[in-house]
């Protein structure tokens, strides 16, 4: 083995770990970001709000009092679960826009 091979390497790792942290750090910047951002979802022409956070949490449910005069019960439930699957969707959407890039800064 040539001589100061082990020492090449060695130092070699070190860049690689100061790489890793670094990429960890970006990676927990832009986690509490996405908990701070938020999407907002509609059904129903409106009627249907549902606002959800980056990092799937959903903050509020609105309906218009309006649309329930006409509405059964199941066609609500059937616009509320579309309107949370809708922002579920934009989420999702937000949080490959800021995490994506940096699952191609890994260095391996």
């Amino acid at each position: 083995m040539a001589k100061g091979f082990n020492k090449g390497q060695q130092m070699g790792q070190g860049g690689m770990m100061q790489q890793i942290q670094r990429l960890q750090k970006q990676m927990e910047e832009a986690q509490a970001k996405l908990a701070e951002e938020t999407v907002t979802a509609t059904a129903g022409g409106g009627a249907i709000k549902v606002v959800m956070t980056g990092d799937q949490v959903c903050k509020s449910v609105e309906v218009d009092p309006e649309f329930l005069k006409d509405m059964d019960a199941e066609m609500l439930q059937d616009m509320v679960l579309s309107a949370v699957n809708m922002a579920l969707d934009q989420s999702r959407e937000l949080q490959q826009k800021l995490m994506g890039p940096l699952a191609g800064g890994l260095p391996f």
